[in-house]
């Protein structure tokens, strides 16, 4: 199978770049669901979400609204009513931290087109999907444990999952393999050793909604943001938590967009 090497040329020219008459609803509504116990794990996604640029972010919670009102930037929206009620979200992540039977249901009551970001036990969420567009960021294990992808190599494997289900698959790695329904594949090359660390998997699904958010098209934010994910780890280097990363974004951003 015929795969390309990730690098900022294939994406480049829908990098979201706002405008000078542009307001926050110009550059999209990103909704996140609120884990209940792992709560770090959604106030990391959250935050790489909004640092990546998307106009608004809402953190909905059922149970710990007021944990993300006092930890988190006050940029970012938290609210616990119910889901319904947020203002039109443009792309939902779910999965950081964990998703509750509870959470899915509401999930399930959005109405609004939306892009969707699945990430962890999320994944399993996939199959009842309505979204306009849907990306998963499985590991090698959450991979193997919610697709049927047969035998091969991960690009392989990537690819026939991805063209099974009509996903977006990011099958994380060493390098991460980036597959569209249409047998498109990509591999990004460009990690450091220093992501294998916990919290950094809810950084990227974090990225990821907010470019999608942004109207990036979704194979084209999934390797953007595995992109800028692993060039911020090669650029800190030993020592990395996943929030150096998130603070890793703007430099990268002004170099990307210059």
């Amino acid at each position: 199978m015929t795969s390309t090497i990730n690098v900022p040329e294939l994406w480049a020219a829908t990098l979201p770049k706002p405008s000078l008459d542009g307001h926050k609803y110009h550059r999209g509504h990103a909704v996140i669901l609120g884990a209940e116990t792992y709560t770090g794990a959604t106030r990391l996604a959250a935050e790489a979400c909004s640092r990546i640029g998307a106009g608004l972010v809402t953190v909905h919670s059922l149970s710990q609204e007021q944990v993300y009102r006092s930890t988190l930037p006050a940029d970012i929206m938290v609210r616990g009513d119910e889901l319904t009620a947020l203002n039109r979200p443009s792309a939902v992540l779910a999965g950081p931290g964990g998703c509750t039977d509870e959470l899915a249901s509401a999930l399930s009551d959005l109405q609004d087109p939306f892009d969707l970001v699945l990430d962890a036990d999320a994944i399993r969420l996939w199959p009842d999907h309505r979204a306009k567009t849907c990306i998963v960021t499985p590991h090698e294990g959450e991979f193997e444990r919610y697709f049927d992808s047969g035998a091969g190599d991960a690009t392989t494997r990537a690819s026939s999952a991805s063209k099974a289900s009509g996903l977006i698959v990011i099958l994380k790695g060493p390098h991460t393999v980036i597959a569209a329904p249409d047998g498109q594949t990509v591999i990004n090359t460009e990690a450091s050793p220093y992501l294998a660390k916990a919290g950094t998997g809810d950084v990227l699904a974090g990225l990821i909604t907010g470019l999608v958010a942004q109207g990036m098209p979704g194979f084209d934010a999934a390797c953007a943001g595995a992109w800028i994910h692993g060039h911020a780890g090669q650029r800190i280097g030993p020592g990395l938590i996943p929030q150096d990363i998130i603070a890793e974004i703007q430099p990268i951003l002004a170099d990307l967009v210059a």
